[in-house]
C-alpha cells in the first residue's frame, strides 16, 4: 500500500492542505509556541485555523489514496488433520475467549471466574488431541498474546495454522518462537521437521525466533545435529543470541554435550558463562563437576570429636581465576560474609553423590544428621538444598524436607539468633519482619516460615535456606501432595500458598480434604477472609471437581462468631458458593470435551481427569469474579 502521510495536490480552486507533519508539531506545541503552518482568514483564531487546516488534510489523504500494485496473495493455510472440537466445547471456549476480552467486574461475586478456567480447558482440549475452530483462532492468539502463560497450550491448540497467522500479523509473532512440536503439518514451520537445505536456510537466514524454535526442535529430534549446526555459528553470534542459545541445550543434556558447554566457560559475556557453568554443574560426570568436588570436599571434612563424628567447614581463603571460570561469582551480595558466600557456591556445584562417598557411604539423611561446628549448619545445608533442586535429586530432596526443620508437622518456632557477620562466617544481623500475604502475623519465623513469606532475608538472620517449594518439586507427586497435607493440617494456610503451587491437579483426596478442613476451621473462627482470598482461587482451579457436592453444606450462611471480622460470614458463604459452582462448571467442561465430535455432551466419562499441573492451574492472578 502506497505511503499517503504526504497530502496529494489539490485541485483547482480546493485550498491546499499544509504539511501533515507541520499540523502535528503545532498542535503539539500549541499556538501560543508556534505558529500553524497555514494563513487564518480576517477574524479567524491561529487555534481554529489549525483545526480546520487539520480537516482539510485528513480529508485530502483519505480521499488521495491511490490504488497499490497487485501482489501475489498468501499461500494457503497447511491442513491440520487433528478433529475438531465437539459442539458443546466449541461454545465453551468462545466463552472463555470473549470473557477474557471482557472488560471484567460488576459481575455476581458467587460466579466461577471464567477466564481463570482458559489454561485449564486448553490443557485438557490438548490432553484429547484436538484443534482449535479457524473462527476461534484470532481470539486465541489475542489471548496467548496478553497471557504469556497461556502461550504453549493455546498454540498447540492453534497448531499450524497459528505459524501461518503469525507471519501475516506482527501482533502475532511471538507464536514462531514456539509454535506447535515436531511433526506439525506445516513444512515450514520452525517446529517442523526439515530437510538439510531448508534446516540451513533458516538457520542462516531467518529471524532470531524462528531460529531459535528450530535449534529447539532439531535438539528434540537429534541433538548432535543441533548441538554441531549451533558450533557452527557459534562464535559470530551476539552475546544475548548465544546465551539463549546455550540454554536451549538444557533440555536433553548429556555428556556429549560438556565439551561444547565448556568452552562456554571462557565466553567473553558473563551471562553465557554463567549459563555454562550451571549447565556442567547439572552434569554429575563432567570436568566441571569433579573440579568443584575436589574444592569443597576439601573444605568439608569428618573428624571424631569426644568420639562422636561431627563435620568441620573451613571456607576457601580466596576466590582464583579458575574458580571464576568456573563459575564462581567473587563479589558477595551485601551482608553475606564473603567466604560463606565462596562456600556455598561450591557445594550447591558438587555432585551429590561426591558427599556420600567422602562421607563413607552414609545416606543423606545420615549425613544431615551430623553436627556442623562452627555455626556452618545452616549455610552448608543450604547449599545441598539448591544442589538437590538443580541435580533433581530426590533422595537429597526427601532428607532435606524430613530433617527436624524441614518435618511438616514441626512448630513454626523462632530461629537461634545469629552470630555476628564476619569474613568467612555464614552468619548476618538481626533479622527483620515483614508482612505475610496470607494475614499472618508478622515477626520471628522459623527457617521454613522465611522461606515460604520472606519474613526473614536470607542474609538478616542467618540464611533462610530451606525452600520447602522447591524440594517438593523434585519429588514424586503422592508424596509431594501428603507432604503439604501434613503441613497444612499442622500450620493452617498461611505458609502454604506456593506449597500447594507444586501440587499436581487435581489435588490428591488427603490434600483436599485438608485445604477444605482448614478453610472451614478459619471460617468458624471468624478469620479475616480476604486473607485467604489466594487459597479459595487455588482450590477453584485445583480441587477435585467431584468434591463438589460435599462442599455444598459450607453454603450456608453460619452464625456470626462473637469475635469474628465484620461481614466474614457473609463474605464465608460466597466464596464457599463461587468454589462449589466453580467445580460444577469444571466437570461440565471435562464431560464437554470427552462428547464425540459430532454428537453434545453427554454423561462424565468415567475415569476422566485433568492431570495437569499446579503451575498451569494457578497461573494468573485471580480476576474478579463474574
Amino acid at each position: 500500500m502506497t505511503d499517503t502521510s504526504a497530502a496529494p495536490p489539490a485541485p483547482d480552486g480546493v485550498r491546499p492542505a499544509a504539511d501533515w507533519g507541520d499540523l502535528l508539531a503545532a498542535a503539539l506545541l500549541g499556538t501560543d509556541r508556534r505558529m500553524p503552518p497555514v494563513a487564518a482568514r480576517p477574524g479567524q483564531d491561529p487555534a481554529a485555523a489549525l483545526l480546520e487546516a487539520a480537516a482539510i488534510s485528513t480529508v485530502q489523504r483519505r480521499a488521495g489514496l491511490r490504488p497499490a500494485a497487485a501482489r501475489r496473495g498468501p499461500a494457503p493455510a497447511p491442513a491440520d488433520p487433528r478433529p475438531d472440537l465437539p459442539p458443546a466445547a466449541r461454545v465453551r471456549l468462545a466463552m472463555l475467549l470473549t470473557e477474557r476480552a471482557g472488560s471484567g467486574g460488576g459481575g455476581s461475586r458467587t460466579a466461577p471466574d471464567l477466564a481463570e478456567l482458559l489454561p485449564q480447558w486448553l490443557s485438557a482440549a490438548n490432553r484429547h488431541g484436538y484443534r482449535a475452530p479457524s473462527a476461534l483462532l484470532p481470539a486465541l492468539l489475542d489471548a496467548a498474546r496478553a497471557r504469556t502463560d497461556l502461550r504453549p497450550a493455546a498454540l498447540t491448540l492453534a497448531g499450524p495454522r497459528a505459524l501461518w497467522l503469525a507471519r501475516l500479523n506482527p501482533d502475532w509473532k511471538f507464536a514462531l518462537r514456539g509454535g506447535p512440536p515436531a511433526g506439525a503439518s506445516d513444512p515450514a514451520a520452525p517446529g517442523a521437521a526439515l530437510d538439510a537445505a531448508a534446516t540451513q536456510r533458516v538457520w542462516d537466514k531467518g529471524l532470531f525466533a524462528e531460529r531459535v524454535a528450530l535449534l529447539a526442535s532439531l535438539r528434540r529430534r537429534d541433538p548432535a545435529a543441533a548441538l554441531a549446526l549451533l558450533a557452527r555459528t557459534w562464535s559470530t553470534e551476539r552475546a544475548e543470541d548465544r546465551l539463549m542459545f546455550l540454554d536451549s541445550l538444557r533440555e536433553g543434556l548429556s555428556q556429549a554435550d560438556e565439551p561444547f558447554v565448556e568452552q562456554a566457560l571462557s565466553d567473553r559475556s558473563r551471562n553465557v558463562r554463567s549459563t555454562a557453568a550451571e549447565l556442567l554443574s547439572a552434569l554429575p560426570g563432567s570436568a566441571l563437576a569433579a573440579r568443584m568436588a575436589a574444592r569443597s570436599t576439601a573444605c568439608v571434612t569428618l573428624r571424631a570429636d569426644a568420639g562422636r563424628p561431627v563435620l568441620t567447614v573451613a571456607p576457601p581463603a580466596s576466590c582464583d581465576s579458575e574458580m571464576e571460570r568456573d563459575g564462581v561469582i567473587a563479589k558477595p551480595p551485601s551482608r553475606r560474609g564473603v567466604r560463606a558466600w565462596w562456600l556455598g557456591q561450591l557445594v550447591e556445584a558438587t555432585p551429590l553423590d561426591a558427599w556420600v562417598e567422602r562421607f563413607g557411604g552414609r545416606t543423606p539423611a545420615q549425613i544431615l544428621a551430623l553436627p556442623v561446628t562452627d555455626d556452618w549448619q545452616a549455610e552448608l545445608h543450604a547449599a545441598w538444598g539448591r544442589a538437590a533442586v538443580r541435580q533433581r535429586n530426590a533422595d537429597w530432596a526427601r532428607a532435606l524436607l524430613n530433617t527436624p526443620e524441614g518435618d511438616p508437622s514441626a512448630p513454626l518456632t523462632d530461629p537461634p539468633a545469629a552470630a555476628p557477620q564476619g569474613v568467612g562466617h555464614p552468619g548476618g544481623g538481626q533479622g527483620g519482619a515483614g508482612a505475610h500475604p496470607g494475614g499472618a502475623p508478622a515477626g520471628g519465623a522459623s527457617a521454613a516460615r522465611a522461606a515460604l513469606g520472606g519474613h526473614l532475608s536470607p542474609t538478616a538472620a542467618g540464611p533462610s535456606w530451606r525452600d520447602p517449594a522447591k524440594l517438593l518439586a523434585v519429588l514424586p507427586a503422592a508424596e509431594r501432595a501428603a507432604w503439604v497435607a501434613e503441613f497444612i493440617a499442622t500450620h493452617g494456610l498461611s505458609d502454604a500458598f506456593r506449597l500447594l503451587g507444586v501440587c499436581t491437579v487435581p489435588w490428591a483426596e488427603p490434600l483436599g480434604r485438608a485445604v477444605v478442613d482448614a478453610l472451614d476451621i478459619a471460617r468458624d473462627a471468624g478469620s479475616y477472609p480476604w486473607s485467604f482470598s489466594g487459597v479459595m482461587g487455588l482450590a477453584e482451579r485445583c480441587l477435585d471437581p467431584a468434591l463438589a457436592d460435599r462442599l455444598e453444606v459450607l453454603t450456608a450462611i453460619a452464625e456470626e462468631p462473637r469475635d469474628g471480622a465484620p461481614g466474614a460470614v457473609g463474605y464465608w458463604s460466597e466464596a464457599f458458593q463461587r468454589l462449589v459452582g466453580t467445580l460444577r462448571l469444571r466437570a461440565t467442561m471435562q464431560t464437554e470435551l470427552a462428547a464425540a465430535p459430532d454428537q453434545p455432551a453427554g454423561a462424565p466419562v468415567p475415569g476422566e481427569t485433568e492431570e495437569t499441573g499446579g503451575a498451569e492451574a494457578s497461573g494468573g492472578q485471580a480476576g474478579a469474579g463474574r
